[in-house]
């Protein structure tokens, strides 16, 4: 990990769907994207980056935002066929991979990070949160962020691994009759709705949720298991609910300020590599994208393994480095 470079993964479409119209969220602007990664290329520069990685997109996010700032790290913009959907972010992963770059920020939802992690698992993450609904990504100062993202580029964070600075995720994988898929929170098995749809999760529609996190503290699908058993990032199992018609209906909040009942039926506590069982006819969502079809008596399998990106703790990373000595002056160390 520790050559240097740094790759930036910015999704322009991320917090500016329907989902967010439809519930009570804020877009997240152009702008605000520009500002952040200013702040977040501020920030690894400071700590030493040699390399900065951008994609050319219409929105020009990434290099407007650095095309006048003045950087010590070389800043280089990839360009490649622009699709405007997630295969952009996942040919700009591999990009920034053939260029050398295993340390990455993200910016984007758990959408966004689902597609990065399609692309390449064995890297090392910061992801910041702009999308809409965020269980994996991070709220935290992109200044702050960055300079995590340079130490950890520049290998300075690598003896930190053990100390829980850095975590490999759980992902989902699905397998289905028309091929396999990976997720990072939750996968939805949905009745009577259709590949495609962009609106908030109907809850009358939720057959199944098998989920790597369940917890309180989220929106979406998340805390509709949280709710009842939670299950954190660090935990090594996730957790299937079901629904059913009758059950007594606990109030979830599926979108940002958007409540609607759930019938829960059952939830169990379900052990990595245990395949579980979608039965369609229905779509299965991952991450809230729904793109799978099941036609009628067709199965789709999902289980959960510890096998994604290692995910720095930006607050744990600072709080090492500094008991490190790392950001101090040679005459403050020990």
């Amino acid at each position: 990990m520790s050559n240097g470079k740094l790759g930036l993964v910015v999704n322009p479409m991320s917090g500016r769907d329907v989902r967010r119209l439809a519930a009570r969220a804020t877009n997240m602007t152009h702008e605000a994207k520009r500002d952040i990664v200013a702040r977040v290329a501020a920030g690894a520069d400071a700590m030493g980056v040699t390399d900065i990685y951008i994609t050319r997109e219409p929105f020009q996010i990434s290099s407007g935002a650095l095309q006048h700032m003045p950087l010590q790290a070389n800043v280089h913009v990839v360009e490649h066929t622009l699709t405007n959907d997630a295969t952009d972010t996942e040919r700009s992963m591999q990009a920034f991979l053939a260029a050398g770059c295993r340390t990455f920020v993200s910016l984007g939802g758990d959408g966004t990070n689902r597609a990065i992690v399609r692309a390449a698992a064995d890297i090392d993450l910061v992801p910041l949160s702009t999308g809409t609904n965020n269980v994996f990504p991070v709220l935290a100062e992109p200044t702050v962020a960055g300079m995590v993202a340079g130490l950890n580029a520049r290998g300075q964070l690598d003896p930190a691994n053990a100390q829980g600075v850095k975590q490999r995720v759980k992902v989902i994988h699905l397998d289905t009759p028309g091929g396999s898929d990976v997720a990072l929170v939750d996968a939805v098995l949905l009745r009577n709705d259709h590949v495609g749809n962009l609106l908030p999760f109907d809850a009358e529609r939720i057959a199944q949720i098998l989920l790597t996190r369940a917890e309180p503290n989220s929106i979406g699908m998340s805390p509709i298991g949280g709710f009842v058993q939670p299950v954190y990032a660090q935990d090594n199992h996730g957790l299937l609910v079901t629904t059913a018609l009758g059950a007594e209906p606990l109030l979830a909040p599926l979108s940002p300020g958007l409540f609607r009942p759930v019938a829960v039926d059952t939830v169990s506590e379900i052990a990595f590599d245990v395949a579980v069982p979608f039965r369609g006819p229905g779509v299965v969502a991952l991450d809230g994208d729904r793109e799978h079809k099941l036609r009628d008596e067709e199965h789709a399998w999902v289980s959960i393994r510890r096998d994604g990106p290692f995910v720095i703790d930006v607050e744990a990373a600072m709080r090492w480095a500094v008991a490190q000595g790392i950001m101090a002056p040679a005459k403050f160390r020990q």
